[in-house]
């Protein structure tokens, strides 16, 4: 019954006003009563936790908790492309030659999502996969593999929910919502990580901005459930992982199809 509730919470989250209210109840010192109840209710491993839960001063410091350190390895798989994040490949294949995804049904276009049409141009054609995060799941962003970030850029004013009542109702947030991108050179190719916002337009953050990633480290964070897009340049990676996967952060996700120094 619990469970029900939380979901229940998120889900009618479409509504503008009920999503600053709940955004507010998050933040608030109040929420901090939730915590153990939400632990408990989504079988959260508390064993993993860089804190205890009586250290969180809210719900919302909950969601974006941190973990211990070797909580999630790293794929050491050679050409190894690992899941950004932890949660559930919701949709993954090939971008169309005229720079459009589908996801849930719902046509997406790289044209909105990206809004470059120099970046657009390059992705056209390569592949895509959207991993899901629900409120319960760890909320930090970590880099898919080796490389060096090109461009940053932001998008988008406001955030509707991207669970699947928001593409019950017609919504296609992946490609409107606020967001942030990150573009890197690899050993493999080029990559974009979009980071969709929830809710919020707060909902996204870097954590650090240095240009060198190591594969699995962490450099941004989401507040409540949000999406990760990760993007190829054709040629570049093929996908292992199907189509409702769930993909624990660190974990290989897809191959390079070359490594090139």
């Amino acid at each position: 019954m619990k469970k029900e509730t939380y979901r229940l919470l998120m889900d009618l989250s479409h509504n503008p006003f009920y999503a600053f209210l709940l955004k507010k109840m998050a933040e608030s010192g109040a929420s901090r009563y939730l915590i153990a109840s939400f632990a408990d209710t989504f079988n959260i491993n508390k064993a993993e936790l860089a804190e205890e839960l009586k250290q969180y001063g809210s719900l919302q410091e909950f969601f974006m908790r941190e973990l211990k350190p070797g909580s999630r390895p790293v794929s050491q798989l050679e050409k190894s492309v690992v899941s950004p994040v932890d949660g559930v490949l919701t949709a993954c294949g090939e971008l169309t030659a005229d720079d459009h995804f589908s996801v849930k049904g719902k046509e997406h276009s790289l044209a909105s999502l990206l809004r470059i049409e120099k970046k657009v141009e390059k992705y056209a054609g390569g592949t895509y996969g959207v991993f899901y995060l629900s409120p319960k799941e760890y909320h930090r962003i970590h880099s898919p593999a080796d490389g060096i970030v090109t461009a940053r850029w932001a998008l988008g004013d406001y955030s509707e929910p991207v669970n699947d009542l928001a593409f019950q109702f017609g919504i296609q947030p992946l490609a409107s919502n606020y967001r942030l991108i990150t573009e890197m050179d690899t050993p493999g190719g080029r990559l974009a990580v979009v980071k969709v916002g929830a809710l919020n337009v707060n909902s996204v953050h870097y954590t650090h901005t240095r240009r060198e990633l190591t594969k699995g480290e962490e450099f941004a964070s989401f507040g409540f459930g949000s999406s990760v897009i990760l993007l190829a340049e054709p040629g570049v990676m093929k996908w292992s992982g199907e189509e409702g996967d769930f993909l624990k952060q660190g974990e290989a996700a897809g191959f390079f199809k070359n490594i090139y120094k």
